[in-house]
């Protein structure tokens, strides 16, 4: 398998963090979210691809989102949270290496994406509840994010637009 196949496969679509998407489930049920934001979809899927030499940079979204892996290299997750601390998680089928094949991010949680070390490709799916609506994502402002943690100014610069 290769990235331009999985990309005219699925009918992927560049997307604006970086990488490739495809939404391949919407629920029909719709759930009140906030005052704010009103309804939206009870949940939503999609594909999601990113290969080296690009990565999905440090954003956020107002739902939690659950991470699947499905084949190609192990994809690296890194979250920053509200009290400093960076976490990176490895989704892929390595488990006798720590991966794992599913994660989630929790709601209002910044946090970026990358093929891990020597990978070619990463290929995974996101579920979304509440479902995702662009409305709800927030894409970091490098220098606002560095000021917010400034003890991540490196991988802060590498994951930032």
């Amino acid at each position: 398998m290769t990235v331009d196949f999985l990309v005219q496969q699925f009918k992927m679509l560049p997307h604006p963090e970086g990488g490739y998407y495809k939404e391949t489930y919407r629920s029909n049920v719709i759930t009140y979210f906030d005052e704010l934001q009103g309804k939206r979809n009870n949940s939503t899927g999609i594909y999601f691809l990113i290969e080296k030499n690009n990565f999905s940079a440090f954003h956020k979204i107002k739902s939690d989102e659950m991470w699947h892996f499905y084949c190609g290299d192990t994809l690296e997750v890194i979250e920053l949270h509200q009290n400093g601390e960076l976490i990176k998680t490895r989704i892929g089928n390595n488990l006798k290496e720590g991966e794992t094949f599913q994660y989630t991010v929790k709601s209002n949680t910044w946090f970026a994406s990358r093929v891990f070390e020597n990978g070619q490709f990463s290929f995974v799916g996101c579920t979304v509840c509440p479902g995702f609506d662009f409305a709800d994502f927030e894409l970091a402002d490098q220098k606002l994010l560095m000021e917010q943690f400034p003890q991540h100014a490196m991988i802060i610069k590498e994951l930032t637009r």
